[in-house]
């Protein structure tokens, strides 16, 4: 859809209970429940409008729901970083915030910015982003039992500890087994996996994460991939000043993945293993080297399925 075609431009605020609605121009204000009836009244109000551009805050998931109700119902909307609409309304001079003014915000980006709409989730997608987004919790889970198995003095207590530790287990043992089998039901994804669990210091949760979380991987340049992961570096220079470069933004929970990517591969890949190594000895900070890797890694993993290659394919 062509971004001069849109003849409305609609923000959304979003809380738990409500969802906030301004459409511009006019300055219309309405406001919804954030559960299946009202968003049902939402989507329906939006597609009574002439051709619009929506834009949605993340909200820690409570913008989920409506977003994918609006996608289902083929209309345009982007999902927008809370910092970046932020200080789109502080440059605004705009430092009031209400769920109503956030939502007129949000609409004024929308209709300024005009941001690119993003492409209808798929059924399985979301389905495999959901069962990574549980493991993930289940993960986190088991990390603050067995802190708490360390800490516990009480017989009993370290009994009930162990019994939800092997819960836990249990339970990311189906989530992960609902994963292969996902990622097996798609010949694009199994072809994928193939190529990306082929590089040395990739798993079967990191190739997942990789496919549900990144499907941009093989179909963009080095930068652009590397700028979406967060692990692009950006200049700060001023004048003569060449200032420090820093990387930020991005999209965490894929870093966080890649990051324990880039630590099995230091180890284990003969490429990143040397290029960890010829960066230490020029003196380079565990971090600066650990980033450096993530970014050469997925670098590599962008190559390998823009080609089509396996990793054993390419030159060491």
């Amino acid at each position: 859809m062509e971004l001069k075609s849109f003849a409305a431009f609609v923000g959304i605020d979003v809380s738990k209970d409500k969802l906030d609605l301004c459409v511009l121009p006019g300055g219309e204000c309405l406001q919804f429940t954030n559960d299946l009836p009202g968003r049902g009244k939402l989507v329906a109000h939006l597609e009574s409008l002439p051709t619009c551009l929506i834009v949605i805050e993340a909200t820690g998931g409570y913008e989920r729901a409506a977003l994918l109700a609006i996608q289902d119902a083929d209309l345009a909307i982007t999902l927008v970083n809370p910092r970046q609409t932020r200080d789109f309304a502080k440059a605004l001079g705009q430092y009031a915030k209400t769920d109503r003014l956030d939502a007129a915000v949000l609409a004024e980006f929308a209709q300024r910015v005009q941001p690119t709409p993003q492409a209808k989730i798929p059924e399985k997608q979301r389905l495999l982003d959901a069962l990574l987004t549980r493991r993930r919790q289940l993960v986190e889970q088991h990390s603050a039992e067995e802190c708490r198995l360390q800490q516990a003095t009480d017989k009993f207590i370290s009994k009930t500890v162990r019994q939800m530790l092997q819960t836990i287990e249990r339970q990311t043992d189906a989530i992960e087994r609902r994963i292969a089998e996902l990622l097996q039901s798609d010949d694009d994804w199994r072809a994928k996996l193939q190529i990306v669990q082929s590089i040395p210091g990739i798993g079967p949760i990191t190739g997942a994460a990789l496919i549900a979380e990144l499907p941009e991987l093989g179909k963009l340049n080095r930068q652009q991939i590397a700028a979406l992961a967060g692990v692009a570096p950006y200049p700060c220079d001023s004048g003569r000043v060449r200032g420090k470069r820093s990387v930020w933004g991005g999209r965490k929970k894929l870093r966080s993945v890649l990051y324990m990517a880039a630590l099995t591969a230091r180890r284990c890949n003969p490429v990143i293993k040397e290029f960890a190594a010829r960066l230490a000895r020029a003196g380079k900070a565990f971090k600066t080297i650990q980033v450096a890797c993530i970014r050469k890694l997925l670098v590599i993993l962008n190559t390998m399925l823009k080609n089509n290659s396996p990793w054993k394919h390419l030159p060491a």
